[in-house]
């Protein structure tokens, strides 16, 4: 049975993450403008001082005007606080640069900047027929982190997929093989004791660029150029960043070593704003921010490593009308990479009407260890990971999940739309989120706990920041619309947790699960429609085949719910083109139950029962 207490902690952090929200939100994805968007920039109001940039700029000139430009590194040598640095348009191919004052950055009028990260190969000698060799002095060979298995993953990822370099021939991303012999035109090797990089297509042909910066911006916590840091983020508007060496962008600060109160971390660089940024072909991280009040707005991340974003100890973060896309492009095992990684002690992070799309090595957002109040609301997920195979029935992890929330409290998961996932959510070992009005198609959701404690574990104090065993409950699942198609062969809703733990733990994880639809299109389906845990018998876990089932062993739960097995009536307004609104001649659209309060207020106030992630349409 649903505790009162469980239901109280509910309202309670619902209430919390309300407060958080400044914005009203557009009620369901919003179908775009999603990514950069091409405007003409003019200069923001009260400027200190202007300068401006050319990739032929002067460095001894004082770029006081657009005819007559500087460099972006004298400028940044010169630029305070309040002081804004225009880029005409055009290529810098620099990096490593680094600022520690609350600047501005941005084109000059439309045009568009970009830095790259690489430069041309140019000294070339043909070997054999088909692979050609050149020497190159900048060079970044890496090693997999400590935690990582190599016994378990060696077989899968070569260990030289964590150098890194990257080559490309004009343009196009070249991918790294482990001796000469493998070389061919899509693929490069380097000798790294000879410091000799090899290719395989014709280097008088093609234009071959390699890696040179580890880094474009680095916004330092120290002294630099004689300041001391102002703590204050950069600003950075209308810029793309491509092809660097381990990350394009950071924002330096304190990475909490255990558990940490919110007052403790966040504070030395706060205010970093993107907007309109494209950031590209990183071999690690895209961009790696610390500090509170960072906004992401209207940016594309896109064929990164590891991560996208990295975000860590920050709090009231907000990404907005972004694109996130192919991260993990080397497709690294073992890593579990998310293209937004939200990690460690992050307070009331909103992802809001974001497109995450294309991702079959990599989770989505990863809201990941001592998380507080998060909020990921009216997004587009598709293409999370791979439903090639069966799901599994004695584990959750490890796994490819759209929305990630783990060793976390509190949080809100509604009005979003997940198509096409291995997991569209995942809720693990974690306290007290509501998963309201969203929906799945194709994509399960899950939601779990296991024994894990910091004593132990593999990264010791991580499990310390979230709840305790006992306090790894509270959940609501409420009015989501569960849709599997004719080829969908899993449970539609997932509630797992070890045998062993049931001896511990007996009572629900989930503490509301109501007003649900789950609509399954084949006619004689042979897997259960539900998964539940804790739950009589050795296994600790039911298989419900109808919520006629669960009702007769779960009374309390989805008395409003409804199932449509074999359906084939009217229910979206034309699934085949991605249009997800679910029409109102389907039979269950104006069911539902009422939302955990609050929650309708981060979906735009409340708009009468219905379930999923649209109002129902004719």
């Amino acid at each position: 049975m649903p505790g009162r207490t469980h239901i109280r902690a509910l309202c309670v952090s619902c209430a919390a993450l309300l407060a958080a929200i400044a914005q009203p939100a557009p009620a369901q994805p919003s179908g775009g403008p999603y990514g950069p968007l091409r405007i003409s920039y003019t200069l923001p109001p009260g400027a200190a001082a202007v300068f401006y940039v050319a990739p032929g700029g002067d460095e001894r000139g004082r770029g006081d005007s657009p005819s007559s430009p500087t460099t972006v590194e004298s400028a940044l040598s010169k630029a305070r606080t309040g002081d804004v640095i225009v880029m005409r348009g055009g290529v810098y191919r620099t990096g490593n640069l680094v600022v520690n004052q609350g600047i501005t950055i941005q084109p000059y009028g439309d045009e568009a900047p970009v830095f790259i990260g690489t430069l041309p190969a140019a000294s070339w000698e043909k070997i054999a027929p088909g692979l050609w060799a050149t020497r190159w002095k900048r060079l970044f060979p890496a090693k997999p982190a400590d935690w990582w298995q190599r016994d378990r993953e060696g077989q899968r990822t070569p260990v030289y997929r964590f150098n890194n370099d990257m080559v490309f021939a004009d343009g196009r991303l070249l991918h790294a093989v482990g001796w000469e012999g493998e070389v061919t035109d899509t693929t490069y090797y380097i000798d790294y004791d000879s410091a000799r990089v090899y290719v395989g297509v014709d280097p008088a042909r093609r234009r071959i660029e390699i890696t040179a910066h580890d880094a474009a911006i680095v916004r330092t916590t120290g002294a630099c150029y004689g300041r001391e840091s102002d703590r204050k983020g950069f600003t950075l508007r209308g810029l793309t960043f491509s092809r660097y060496a381990y990350r394009a962008l950071e924002v330096e600060g304190h990475d909490p070593e255990g558990l940490s109160g919110e007052s403790a971390h966040g504070k030395e660089v706060v205010g970093t704003t993107l907007e309109n940024c494209t950031i590209e072909y990183c071999s690690r991280v895209g961009a790696y921010f610390r500090g509170d009040r960072l906004t992401v707005r209207h940016c594309r991340v896109s064929d990164t490593r590891t991560e996208g974003l990295y975000i860590i100890g920050s709090a009231d973060v907000l990404l907005e009308g972004n694109v996130f896309a192919r991260n993990n492009i080397e497709n690294i095992t073992g890593y579990y990479p998310a293209a937004v990684k939200i990690f460690n002690q992050c307070y009331r992070a909103t992802c809001r009407d974001n497109l995450i799309i294309d991702q079959p090595f990599s989770n989505g957002v990863w809201y990941d260890v001592g998380n507080v109040d998060g909020v990921f609301v009216d997004n587009w997920v598709q293409g999370v990971g791979s439903r090639q195979g069966p799901a599994g029935y004695d584990h959750l992890w490890p796994s490819a999940n759209g929305f990630f929330f783990e060793i976390s409290k509190g949080a809100v998961c509604a009005g979003n739309v997940f198509v096409d996932c291995d997991h569209g959510v995942m809720v693990l070992n974690s306290a007290h989120v509501s998963v309201c009005r969203n929906t799945f198609v194709n994509s399960m959701a899950c939601f779990g706990r296991n024994g894990r404690v910091a004593a132990g574990d593999r990264f010791g104090w991580h499990a310390s920041t979230g709840p305790p065993l006992e306090g790894r409950n509270g959940h609501a699942f409420i009015d989501n619309l569960l849709v599997g198609g004719t080829d969908f062969c899993r449970p539609l809703l997932f509630v797992w947790q070890p045998p062993a733990l049931c001896a511990i733990l007996a009572d629900e994880m989930v503490s509301l699960c109501d007003g649900n639809m789950f609509v399954r299109e084949s006619d004689s389906p042979a897997i259960p429609l539900i998964l539940w845990s804790p739950a009589p018998g050795e296994s600790c876990q039911a298989a419900f085949d109808s919520l006629e089932a669960m009702r007769g062993v779960l009374p309390a739960y989805a008395s409003h719910s409804r199932e449509f097995d074999g359906w084939h009536g009217p229910l979206f307004k034309s699934a085949i083109l991605g249009r997800y609104e679910m029409l109102d001649a389907f039979p269950g659209a104006l069911g539902g139950v009422p939302l955990p309060p609050g929650v309708g207020k981060l979906l735009g106030g409340e708009k009468g029962m219905f379930v999923g992630a649209y109002p129902p349409v004719h």
